[in-house]
């Protein structure tokens, strides 16, 4: 990586007049560290504690304001809660297989912001390898939290629907707000995709009244549509332990949901970008409560507070566990250098492994650096074990050389 330690020097020498510098040397500079969760090895929290103390080593006296961020998916809510001064509120929910599940929803710091995972409630990760019923596979817990969500009085939701077990297309959530969904004999269907074979008609006089007056924004960083070769049933099912067969059972009641939706509400939304996302709940939620899709990263930057920060900032650190492809894609690293970048803010990734075939485009979309935290080629277990040390190892060396490039660049030449 040494293009990427001479990136930052020059970033350091590129702008005397900057606040880097002074008559008496370098000023220690404002740092916002800002990275995603390391996968498998850090929380977000936990990454931007050891930054922060790398930060603090490799230049004394900088400052360093911890913002640890997510991409919509597991660990939203933990980073929101956080970074509003929110609180937890926690309800017992009914899991993915009709099991009752604890769980919890954040309340910001405003008081009128609900922050929902999908997965505390309808998580892939609460249902064993072995238990995993995709056609009966409900969203009814999410639902639940919603509404207590909505008994606690909150004006604003921002649900992330990241990590999902079901493929219902919503219809358990919005049974448990008081829809229905209503077979030929007008009898409600059971839960879960399977049935929806078998639906005849949506009736929505029971829908929670409330849900009118709630702004829905959704974290959802794929854009799949609901059915087709690229649906919910057909891309993802098999993730949650569908079989070829079931594959198509869970297809054909998604589109027969989109069919009965359309007729009901006078509009399409089968092929809305990310209606296909959490197995159809993007469906639902557009289709039926006029909720906004967005990007999770930008999501929650903005409940973060991102850009107020940024601006008080002279440099910014983020992070992940793997800078790859998947990261020009628009994850959480490539958004933060490219609000920076509008700053004119330098940006230095700091991440568990980097591939260096991505090092281009993002130094082209604004990165000044990116470093690779682990040291050397070492077993898999060690690198977790170690996550914490090396990150703070690998920002300590940043902020250093960072110093040293600062002090150069107003150093007086020597004389003849």
């Amino acid at each position: 990586m040494v293009q990427a330690t001479e990136s930052i020097m020059v970033q350091a020498t590129a702008s005397e007049s900057g606040r880097l510098g002074g008559a008496a040397g370098p000023v220690p500079p404002r740092v916002l560290v800002a990275p995603d969760s390391f996968k498998g090895s850090l929380t977000a929290e936990e990454a931007a504690a050891a930054m922060a103390r790398g930060v603090a080593r490799g230049w004394p006296g900088a400052a360093a304001t911890q913002l640890p961020l997510a991409d919509g998916g597991e660990g939203t809510a933990a980073v929101l809660v956080r970074a509003t001064g929110g609180r937890w509120i926690r309800c017992r929910v009914t899991g993915p297989l009709g099991e009752p599940v604890e769980a919890r929803w954040g309340l910001l710091g405003d008081g009128q912001t609900a922050v929902v995972e999908m997965a505390a409630a309808s998580g892939l990760l609460l249902v064993p390898p072995g238990k995993r019923r995709p056609l009966e596979a409900t969203t009814t817990g999410t639902g639940e939290l919603i509404r207590d969500a909505l008994d606690h009085g909150c004006r604003r939701l921002l649900v992330a629907i990241g990590g999902s077990a079901t493929t219902d297309g919503g219809t358990g959530m919005l049974a448990a707000l008081g829809a229905r969904f209503l077979d030929g004999a007008g009898r409600p269907l059971p839960p879960g995709g399977g049935a929806l074979t078998r639906l005849e008609r949506i009736d929505l006089d029971g829908l929670d009244p409330r849900l009118r007056k709630v702004a829905i924004q959704v974290a959802c960083d794929v854009d799949n549509p609901l059915t087709g070769p690229r649906g919910a049933a057909r891309v993802y099912a098999p993730q949650k332990g569908a079989t070829p067969e079931q594959v198509e059972i869970l297809e054909s009641g998604l589109v027969r949901l989109a069919d009965v939706a359309a007729r009901t509400l006078g509009h399409d939304r089968r092929d809305e970008p990310g209606a296909g996302a959490a197995g159809g709940l993007g469906f639902a939620l557009v289709a039926f409560l006029d909720a906004r899709l967005r990007p999770g990263a930008e999501l929650v930057m903005d409940a973060a507070g991102f850009d107020r920060h940024l601006e008080d900032a002279d440099l910014v650190l983020t992070g992940e566990g793997r800078t790859d492809s998947q990261t020009l894609a628009g994850k959480l690293v490539a958004r933060v250098a490219a609000r920076a970048r509008r700053y004119g803010r330098p940006v230095v990734v700091i991440s568990g492994a980097v591939d260096p075939a991505v090092e281009p485009a993002l130094k082209e979309a604004g990165v000044a650096a990116l470093l690779a935290a682990t040291p050397g080629p070492v077993p898999v277990r060690q690198a977790i074990a170690q996550a914490g040390r090396n990150v703070e190892a690998a920002a300590a060396t940043a902020l250093a050389l960072l110093r040293l490039g600062a002090g150069l660049a107003r150093a007086e030449p020597p004389r003849a």
